[in-house]
Parts: structure tokens; sequence; C-alpha cells
């Protein structure tokens, strides 16, 4: 969910000294300045910690659980992960969970995002073989997270896509959105009397692109500009058709909320030249718009500048039709609105600027936005190589969202430091400081953000990077038999935050 970042935006970082922008203060950018009225969080704001199936449960073939396409990755390419390591064990959650509800409790959360192995709970992917251990191991964390007053937020989809789906084409093939609402049908049916806040997928862009374009995720398609598109197209199709499902069948009696996780940064220009403002808009279409405007925009479409860009692109390549079909009126009235909430991941920001002549590959996305990006060398760098200290840009990405999208609630769901595992992480305290300080800011100017989740609750394995890169704010021993959960001074910051709803 971050490292595949750079993979999507960080195609050309310059560390040359960037002068003043026309949109970024200057100075320590790790640091932020209190804004508004206001100097604590709302009583009814909610913050929590984030983990995602793979990454901790480990059992990865235990108990009837099926293969996913991460099993299959880790296991014939292990030379792709930095340290040759897998989630075959991981944290041990599914076996050691109540080691986490301490951890939760400790940190005095509101809530737990947690994502559900859809190949743990349907092996074969529908709905023809359920997994009775599964449904009990979930029914076991929903129900020990509500005793201690714990709101549980579920995630249906972060990147564990079933191998069986890779008969078909995964995400490519459109039979997925089908797949994917016997899916979340069975999801709803089975927690829904429990779980009210429900994101249909994480970060489609950070699974399609990766996946489907260049190849460097599961399941290893190389066709950019082409099946990336088709994947990020049938994953909106499948959220939509979700959410429709919900509102239908479910919402009058369980009463609920569904969204959907988008991941963006937040762009500005170092040039005060006309058109500027153009380009950083153009980012963010290309990025967070691309899904978040069909949805949540007036259209109930792709933006027209990412429409008309790619449709004429294909034209010059000499395709017969457009590599990215608009929404036609069926698809665009099922999608248009589909969204209670906004999940926002955000890490980091970029410079960006005009790239002429456009790179990547053609057709790819890259070369279809024409733009490249770069970092100011006074930023902060986290372990991550694409990740550094912005705060200012998840104040202006809520603005934006705001702004654009006619002020819809916002769920932040990501936000988080890496390092290489200390427990004295100062750098974790000054960018979760920043960056809380940054949502508070925000609320101040009339954003509605509601939900705060750090990522992540425990180090875990961070996909391509293995355990080399660690965001936890508690350190994992991953080597060892208990697999230890040991409190960072990160946990002790976040917990006085949410203790006293105020910055310190």
């Amino acid at each position: 969910m971050r490292e595949q970042h750079v993979l999507l935006l960080c195609l050309f970082v310059s560390y040359a000294s960037i002068t003043k922008s026309r949109y970024l203060h200057e100075g320590d950018e790790c640091k932020l300045e209190h804004k508004g009225n206001y100097s604590k969080f709302p009583e009814d704001f909610s913050f929590g910690v984030s983990t995602a199936a793979y990454q901790v449960e480990g059992a990865w073939n235990e108990d009837g659980k099926g293969p996913s396409i991460w099993d299959t990755y880790t296991h014939l390419h292990p030379e792709r992960i930095a340290d040759h390591s897998n989630g075959d064990e991981a944290a041990e959650s599914y076996h050691r969970f109540a080691q986490d509800l301490v951890a939760l409790k400790e940190l005095k959360v509101n809530f737990y995002r947690f994502s559900i192995s859809w190949p743990r709970v349907l092996p074969r992917a529908d709905t023809r073989v359920q997994n009775q251990k599964a449904i009990d191991y979930y029914n076991m964390m929903i129900d020990k997270l509500l005793e201690n007053n714990i709101e549980p937020m579920v995630t249906m989809f972060h990147y564990d896509m079933p191998e069986e789906l890779t008969k078909f084409g995964g995400f490519t093939n459109n039979i997925v959105i089908k797949y994917f609402r016997y899916y979340a049908d069975f999801l709803f049916k089975t927690f829904g009397d429990r779980v009210k806040k429900w994101i249909t997928f994480n970060e489609p862009f950070d699974y399609c692109v990766p996946g489907y374009g260049n190849a460097d995720f599961p399941p290893m398609i190389h066709a950019p500009g082409v099946a990336d598109y088709l994947c990020l197209d049938n994953t909106l199709k499948a959220h939509a058709s979700a959410y429709r499902l919900y509102k239908a069948k479910y919402s009058n009696y369980q009463k609920g909320k569904v969204g959907i996780t988008i991941s963006s940064r937040f762009y500005y220009t170092n040039n005060p030249d006309f058109g500027s403002e153009d380009i950083v808009d153009r980012a963010m279409q290309y990025s967070l718009g691309w899904l978040a405007h069909p949805i949540f925009g007036e259209s109930g479409n792709y933006p027209y500048t990412v429409i008309e860009d790619i449709t004429s692109n294909s034209m010059k390549e000499g395709l017969a039709w457009s590599r990215l079909r608009p929404l036609n009126l069926y698809w665009s009235k099922i999608v248009k609105g589909s969204g209670d909430f906004l999940g926002l991941n955000y890490y980091s920001s970029r410079f960006v600027h005009m790239a002429e002549p456009p790179g990547g590959e053609i057709p790819s996305w890259e070369h279809d936005l024409r733009l490249k990006f770069s970092v100011d060398k006074r930023w902060k760098r986290a372990k991550s190589d694409w990740l550094y200290c912005v705060p200012q840009g998840l104040e202006d990405i809520l603005k934006w969202i705001r702004d654009k999208y006619n002020n819809i609630e916002v769920y932040i769901t990501e936000n988080g430091w890496s390092d290489e595992g200390k427990l004295d992480d100062t750098d974790r305290i000054d960018y979760l400081k920043s960056h809380l300080q940054a949502v508070l800011n925000a609320i101040n100017d009339g954003c509605k953000v509601t939900y705060y989740s750090y990522w992540s609750l425990i180090d875990n394995f961070e996909w391509n990077r293995g355990y080399t890169e660690r965001f936890g704010l508690y350190y994992l021993n991953v080597t060892s038999k208990n697999k230890e959960r040991v409190a960072k001074n990160s946990a002790s910051y976040y917990r006085s935050v949410i203790e006293s709803r105020k910055l310190s």
C-alpha cells in the first residue's frame, strides 16, 4: 500500500533545491503550525490503527484457506522480495490476535481497521465452498473488539485476490464484478450485524498498475496502459455493484456505511507561471480523481481530462478504440454516488512538472500523464525511498477533496512512517504529530474528516520490501517463536493524543 507509490509516481525524482513554491511554504516540512479556533479534536472524532490480512495473519495454508496471488508470487519469486521473506507466518495474527488486542487496548484506539482474506473465507472465490474455521476466526475478532469498545472497520479486498481468479485473468475480466458481488454479499450477511464500516477496495491504483501494468506485483501481467486500465475499470464497477447491493438488501436494518479507499499524494508546483494550477489539477485527476471523480463527482464518469487524453493518445497509436472507455449510461448511474465516505491513504507529496517529451512506455499511465515529479532536498526521508514528510500535503489534499466533491466525509485510512524498527522512533512521532496537526487544521477549515487511522499497528510484511521497512507502532520480533509485539515510543505518544484529544 505504500511502496508501490514509487512505481506510480516517482518516475523522476530530483534532489535539486526547490525555489519558493506558490503552494508550499518554506522551512522544515515535518512540522506544521496550528491554524484555526479549535486546539482539540472533536469528541466524535475517531482514532484508530490499520493492518491487512496477508501482511499480518500468517497461517497461509491452514484450516482450509485457499491460496492468494501473494502466496503464489512470494513462493515462486522470492528474489523479488528485498529480504526473500513472505507472509507465510508474518505476525501470526491468525493465531495471536490476543496479542494484537492487548496492543489495541493499550493504545486506547476507538476503531481497528483490518481486512478479511477473501481466499481464507471463500477458498474457491465464490460461495460454493465456505470456510467455517475462517468465519469463526473473524467472528471472534469482531466480537472481541466490540467487547472492548473498539469499532471494527473492515476492508474487503487488500491485494490478496484468490489464486482461483487468475484463471480468468483476474481484474482484467469483468467476471470479477460478479465474483466480488457474491463475496461482498457473503460478508454483509455474515458479519454486517456487527460491522458498520465497510471498505470495498484498498488502493486500486496500487495493485492495478504494478500488477497489470508494469508486472512488479502479482499477477505480473505486463500490459501498461491497457490491462491496468481494465483493472481499474472493473474494480470501480465491482465497488459500485457491492455498494448498490448493500443499499438494496442490507442498509435499512444493518445501518452501516460503505466506501472505498484511494491512495494519493498532493502535488505542488514551484513554477509561478500561468497554468501551473492546471498542472497540479492534472496530477490530481490522474491519481485521486481517476476513481473519486466517477463516484463523488457530478459527471458520474472519469475526469474529462483523463478521458480526452487517453482517447487522443489511443488514436495516435493506431487503435480504433480508446484504451479507457468512458462509463456508459448504465454504469454511470450505478457508480455515481456509490460511496458513503471516501477513504484516503496519504503518506507524502511531490512537486510536479510537465514532461516533454512524455516518459514511460507507449502506451502506459506514465506516458498518458505527461508529467514528472521531484522532491525538495529539505524534506525528511523515511526508510522507504519514496516516503518524505510533507504534512502540508495532507491538509491541502483534504481541502481539495472538500472543494471538488461537495465536502464528502473522509476517513483517513492510512498514514504512516517507516524506519528500521527502532523503539526510540522520534522521527515517527514527529511525522505523526505533524500529520495529525494537518488533520486538525483541515477540520478547522471546514473539512469533514471524522476518522484517522495510523499505518500500522505492528510491523508487518511490506510487500516487495519484506520486513526491511517497518511502519508499526509496535515492534514485531519476526524471528522469535512467540512473535512478540513491543511498544515503541510512538505508541505512547499516540495513546496520549487519543486520551487527551490534543497534540503535545
